[in-house]
């Protein structure tokens, strides 16, 4: 367990105590005063125990891939709720995503879930690539 100080304690009795919309209200609020992001790269961290699943390094290497989304189209509200589906990114963050096409949308993927991803963002008018 991690050492805190009292006060750093009693913050976070009072953050374990909030609600999950007062939660997520303090996080935004976190993240827009000191320009950062609270997103987990969860794909990164699950890809390498995939990988050795696989076989030896040269297999793992060849098993992953990504999702690049290089257009939202012309439908673009649904690409955006595809993207917030997918990912579990709040609002601004896929609103940024998809704004700043081309971007990753899920990065060390395997193939049929990358293929999954792809299907279902094209079903809302974007343009994807699979690398």
């Amino acid at each position: 367990m991690v050492e805190v100080t009292a006060v750093a304690q009693e913050i976070i009795d009072k953050v374990e105590k909030l609600s999950v919309l007062e939660l997520n209200g303090l996080v935004k609020a976190l993240e827009e005063k000191f320009g950062v992001t609270a997103a987990a790269p969860v794909a990164v961290a699950v890809a390498p125990a995939a990988g050795g699943a696989a076989g030896g390094a040269d297999a793992g290497a060849a098993s992953t891939v990504s999702v690049i989304l290089t257009s939202a189209g012309d439908k673009k509200i649904n690409v955006l709720k595809a993207v917030r589906e997918i990912t579990g990114l709040g609002l601004k963050e896929a609103k940024d995503l998809v704004d700043g096409a081309p971007k990753p949308v899920k990065e060390n993927i395997g193939a049929e879930e990358a293929k999954t991803i792809k299907e279902k963002l094209e079903k809302e008018g974007a343009k994807v690539e699979i690398k």
